[in-house]
């Protein structure tokens, strides 16, 4: 299943989970994850389920009806596992032993066998001796809404026999943790949204009517709703779903009660996707009274069709609802709350507020950072960051050196008041920590190992990149940013996804190419933009070895790297974690002494007026560059020609003065 045509920073992907004629939202994720990371240009293959869920793991049926998929079908699937042939996932495993990452999407725990089997088979589990797969579970659940004794022991086996694990919230992170996992990542669960195109809606006279969707279990909290609704008379609510288990009696108890006499209509059944949209358009706000929640997309579903939404302020709803702005939150199980908050919607001005305050959401942003976080667990660390079983007379590396690296507990230690540190962080603040000699020594190992065990690298000389690519630059038009990322596929970089990152990216490349390349790709490179860095993948896909590093939030700058003075020679800190008005002043201080004598220091800023929180006005930029100049640094560039010039057109086009209405790159070498 290998084919080197697929690009040469490609990663071979098989992804193990449902896809059509299997429904609901996993399986549509697990379809569309094959799509994006096809399209970014790995090599991907999904492998499925010859039959659907027994019906003793799988309380729902689980086909779509009709046989319409819910979303494009992945056209590289193969259904070769079947419940009842555990020889099948011995097989599908062996086939898989060329791979460079299987992706296994967990749904439930009784799945966990057969994964663990298939694992094996692929040489996928940790401990082994040679090159082999990295084994990703992606986990929508960790542990069921429902769980039955033995769950917790399930998971337990499966994230011991891992490399890493996905998940998508902070809350599941923590209990990933709480089971074994070693390496967990959290990154938001991206859209995947079936229904088509929003259908207009008029402003409609009437009761405020509410749309409650998809399956209909215990936990979304459909009941206290209709117990809210008994108090609010100028309210309807459709249910549309298919209603599980007991949960059914319940429902229609309450729906019967006099109080809500003609106000519930229940739509017991699957909802195919072409009738999403009109259903959408039929109601006011979309309801998510939920007890409890681990990932979901309704609330961009439903914003995605001009709804505001009631939901219980619980995540990921209260990151993705702004209360009162494009819909209300309200505690979970609090019925005097929702009941009130169903006031509120009675009101046809608060309805029409809340349905202007709801924006079209970002559908491939959250696909971007999402591959990032993939991309970067698909790859083996010793890979990433050199592997430190190699002998320590290597080039760079001092023969009296200690290495402690090889602890599994050390690599990824846990936070006792939170998540672990995600990724390659705690790994790389301990290389970083040996100073200068051992992170160029590591960073040039990487590159070796890196060559040897990946695709072949892009070829990009600085004479590749056209003039037009500066070090130092200004983006204020949307045209340009594409253009930036039109010209990275053109090079044969790897896909991205978000034009403004490709832009501060290239830019940024090209600085690096340009200045402090000595055509051995041997610079040390300090990425802050974390392990999810569009930067990081390029410069890797070139040769380079970057050091990724998240020191945003309460770790502003490299002030929390422990390197010698002098000691590197590039630091990148760009969007999407670039700087602000607040924190430049520092980056700009601890990067005159962590880089050596002719080192870069690469910064994004937003540009706009005094209002826009976090931006700089074209003349604090002068203020910056004066401030870089006491510090050592010279700007590569010309502020006073085109650069100036750009940042006053993009002034003269703000159409907001509360809000950025650009972005400076700047590239600074230290004298």
């Amino acid at each position: 299943m290998t084919d080197d045509s697929t690009g040469s920073a490609a990663l071979r992907i098989a992804i193990v989970g449902p896809t059509h004629p299997h429904k609901g939202g996993v399986a549509a994720h697990t379809t569309m994850l094959a799509h994006h990371l096809a399209d970014a240009g790995h090599d991907v293959t999904l492998v499925s389920w010859a039959h659907l869920y027994p019906s003793k793991l799988h309380h729902a049926d689980a086909s779509v009806p009709d046989g319409v998929p819910e979303v494009p079908p992945f056209p590289r699937t193969i259904r070769a596992l079947s419940w009842a042939r555990p020889d099948t996932w011995v097989r599908a495993g062996r086939r898989l032993r060329d791979v460079d990452a299987i992706l296994v999407v967990h749904v439930m725990p009784p799945v966990v066998p057969a994964h663990l089997a298939l694992l094996r088979a692929a040489g996928a589990v940790p401990g082994g001796d040679g090159p082999r797969p990295q084994s990703v579970v992606v986990c929508h659940n960790v542990l069921p809404h429902e769980p039955h004794p033995g769950d917790a022991r399930l998971m337990s086996v499966l994230f011991s026999r891992v490399d890493s694990v996905l998940v998508h919230s902070a809350d599941q992170a923590t209990v990933a943790h709480e089971l074994g996992a070693r390496r967990v990542s959290v990154a938001d669960l991206p859209p995947h949204l079936p229904g088509g195109d929003p259908i207009h809606r008029g402003p409609r006279p009437g009761p405020t009517r509410l749309l409650a969707l998809g399956l209909i279990r215990e936990y979304k909290g459909i009941d206290v709703l209709l117990r809210a609704m008994r108090t609010v008379p100028e309210v309807t609510l459709t249910i549309a779903g298919e209603i599980w288990g007991a949960n059914r009696g319940v429902i229609s108890r309450l729906a019967s009660d006099p109080a809500l006499a003609g106000r519930v209509e229940i739509r017991d059944g699957y909802v195919p996707a072409d009738a999403l949209a009109s259903l959408l358009a039929d109601h006011d706000v979309l309801a998510l009274p939920y007890r409890s929640a681990t990932a979901s997309q309704n609330v961009i579903l439903g914003h995605a069709h001009g709804l505001p939404v009631l939901a219980s302020d619980i995540a990921p709803f209260s990151q993705q609802v702004a209360d009162g702005v494009n819909g209300i939150l309200v505690p979970p199980e609090d019925e005097r709350a929702l009941a009130g908050a169903l006031r509120r919607l009675g009101d046809p001005d608060v309805r029409r507020r809340l349905a202007e305050g709801v924006q079209t959401p970002d559908l491939s942003g959250p696909w971007a950072h999402y591959l990032g976080t993939l991309e970067a667990l698909s790859v083996d660390e010793s890979v990433l960051l050199g592997d430190p079983g190699l002998p320590a007379d290597e080039p760079g590396v001092p023969a009296d050196e200690p290495d402690d690296l090889d602890e599994p507990d050390d690599l990824h230690p846990r936070d006792e008041d939170g998540p672990a540190e995600q990724g390659l962080l705690p790994h790389a603040r301990r290389v970083l920590g040996r100073g200068a000699r051992s992170v160029a020594g590591r960073a040039r190992r990487t590159a070796t190992r890196a060559v040897a065990a990946r695709r072949p690298l892009v070829s990009l000389r600085p004479d590749d990149l056209p003039e037009w690519v500066l070090a130092t630059d200004v983006l204020g038009e949307p045209d340009e940013a594409d253009d930036a990322r039109r010209l990275s596929r053109i090079l044969g970089l790897p896909r991205s996804l978000d034009s403004v990152s490709a832009w501060a990216a290239l830019g940024s490349l090209a600085a690096i190419l340009r200045v402090r390349d000595d055509g051995r790709r041997s610079a040390v490179i300090v990425d802050e933009g974390g392990t999810r860095s569009l930067l990081s993948r390029w410069a890797r896909a070139v040769g380079f070895a970057p050091v990724e590093i998240d020191f945003t939030g309460s770790h502003p700058s490299v002030a929390a790297l422990d390197v010698d003075t002098g000691s590197l020679d590039v630091i990148v800190r760009i969007h999407p974690h670039g700087c602000d008005a607040d924190d430049v002043d520092h980056v700009l201080e601890q990067a005159s002494w962590a880089l050596r004598s002719g080192g870069l220091l690469v910064v994004t800023v937003p540009i706009g007026p005094r209002a826009a929180e976090g931006a700089v006005g074209p003349a604090d930029v002068r203020g910056i560059l004066a401030r870089a100049h006491d510090l050592g640094f010279v700007l590569i560039g010309d502020l006073d020609g085109d650069v100036n010039a750009r940042m006053r057109e993009a002034a003269s086009r703000a159409r907001a003065d509360d809000a950025a209405y650009g972005l400076v790159r700047l590239t600074l070498r230290r004298r």
